[in-house]
């Protein structure tokens, strides 16, 4: 639908597991986490849908969570919403399947912990920009300042590894999940620090 180039307005809430059928691994699933189907924890790193919708270069695109900063969610719904081509929004959408400690009255601090641990970043990508010769992609999220494997133990998705493997085999997969959310990190900040000045 995205590839048409048609004016549509898609809201994604990615709660990252097949959550109307209880609960099983999707490709959006991250690093370790426990899900059906995805006993062990999922081995590898979770697809970016947002990155896949940028490549287009047409499609509107951003990654939100509104726990974390409603004026950009708000910004981004505006932007979405006015922008004469295919639009996406990927909403942070924490989901009981995750087990968060403290439970779903607690989805917004969530969010926002989340995006300070670098579990989930906060941009848009606006095409209409690179015309008036500046970088489309705008990175709305600061350094990843919290710690990872600390935020992850706070949903029983992750911590629940604990009880089935050693610690050590459990420190290897957060570490893996570390690395993979820095690398996306850092692959989103090369791109906000691109010059499209003509």
């Amino acid at each position: 639908m995205l590839a048409s180039g048609e004016n549509v307005n898609v809201l994604v809430l990615d709660t990252e597991v097949y959550s109307n059928t209880g609960g099983q691994a999707s490709k959006s699933t991250p690093t370790g986490a426990i899900a059906q189907f995805a006993a062990g924890g999922k081995p590898i790193k979770k697809k970016d849908l947002g990155m896949m919708a940028m490549s287009y270069g047409y499609v509107y695109v951003a990654h939100v969570a509104m726990g974390a900063n409603q004026n950009q969610v708000l910004k981004a719904f505006n932007e979405a919403e006015a922008f004469d081509g295919p639009s996406i929004i990927i909403a942070y959408s924490p989901c009981i399947n995750h087990g968060i400690r403290g439970g779903m009255t607690v989805s917004q601090k969530h969010q926002k912990d989340a995006v300070e641990a670098g579990y989930w970043h906060l941009y848009r990508f606006n095409p209409l920009l690179r015309q008036e010769g500046k970088n489309p992609f705008v990175l709305e999220s600061k350094e990843p300042s919290a710690d990872y494997a600390s935020f992850l133990k706070t949903e029983v998705r992750y911590s629940s590894l604990l009880k089935k493997y050693p610690a050590e085999q459990v420190d290897e997969i957060f570490a893996q999940a570390t690395k993979d959310a820095l690398e996306r990190y850092k692959s989103y900040k090369r791109l906000a620090e691109m010059n499209f000045e003509t």
